[in-house]
């Protein structure tokens, strides 16, 4: 007979597995809308409207703002990287023809370039296992991309695109190492709202200087921005802080190394984005690499 705390365990286990359509969906609903919005624009309205709904939610928590400078600034510039130059380039690339599954493996490479990075800028000794990872992480995305780089058919990888999705990646990673740095000082929550004002601080001025005002009103835009809002950012952020406290964030870590594939699965299935057998073996070498890497 179940116990009266079953059913709370069972949900407890069930919310890291929520985190792989949530954040795979980010990709999907970056192929959905980009036809029809600029991409810079839709970042600026989006990381806008997330970050007012985090303040009142935050407001009406009561939550404990920073005390100093250092706490204002520290998650404004990791939002700066993490959230603008990431998602905005992200956006930009798939707008300009980088499939979603590609987007979601690219993305998936930042704990490797995390992992390669901690040793120079933060002192951290690299082992043997995570080497190793770090190796199978980048062969298995070379078998992702080289098949298809500058292919005009529609399963091709455009190389301007995929270049600047690595740069995002890049950016991901140092705003990762910078909160790694700086520490995670105050309220979470309030630091996740402070991250959206960076977000805003880098996605406004592009979306100013290189954007288009110019947007098609159709459902499906309308529908991508409510889901990337209130789903993708705000389900995201309070869903994290959740397994946070419930000490769960390890199952998280373990489960993003599905975001790729799942991610690829949905790009088949709405947008008829293809991988070759050749792709789905990298694509799968590269989530081992990850995981080997980022185990611990």
């Amino acid at each position: 007979m179940l116990t009266p705390a079953r059913p709370s365990r069972l949900a407890a286990g069930a919310l890291p597995a929520l985190f792989v359509p949530i954040w795979a969906t980010g990709f999907i609903s970056a192929r959905a809308v980009v036809p029809h919005a600029d991409p810079f624009a839709f970042t600026a309205v989006r990381f806008t409207a997330v970050a007012l709904i985090l303040a009142g939610i935050a407001a009406a928590s009561r939550v404990r703002w920073p005390a100093d400078r250092a706490g204002w600034r520290d998650p404004v510039i990791a939002g700066f990287l993490m959230q603008g130059v990431y998602l905005s380039s992200t956006f930009w690339a798939v707008s300009h023809g980088l499939p979603a599954g590609i987007a979601a493996l690219v993305g998936s490479l930042q704990p490797l370039l995390t992992a390669l990075l901690a040793q120079p800028l933060l002192g951290e000794r690299v082992s043997g296992r995570r080497a190793l990872g770090i190796l199978m992480g980048f062969a298995g995305a070379g078998l992702v991309l080289a098949p298809k780089l500058g292919a005009t058919d529609p399963s091709g990888i455009p190389p301007r695109a995929l270049a600047v999705s690595f740069l995002a990646v890049l950016a991901l990673t140092f705003g990762t190492l910078w909160q790694k740095r700086t520490g995670g000082r105050g309220d979470l929550l309030a630091g996740a709202t402070l991250q959206f004002v960076g977000g805003m601080a880098c996605a406004i001025p592009l979306a100013l200087a290189f954007g288009s005002a110019a947007i098609d009103p159709v459902p499906t835009l309308w529908l991508g921005l409510a889901w990337a809002v209130l789903i993708n950012s705000v389900a995201g952020i309070l869903l994290l802080l959740a397994l946070i406290r419930r000490g769960a964030v390890a199952g998280v870590a373990a489960l993003f190394f599905l975001v790729p594939p799942v991610a690829a699965i949905l790009g088949y299935l709405l947008f008829g984005e293809v991988l070759t057998p050749v792709q789905g073996a990298g694509m799968a070498l590269a989530a081992l690499g990850v995981a080997v890497a980022s185990r611990g």
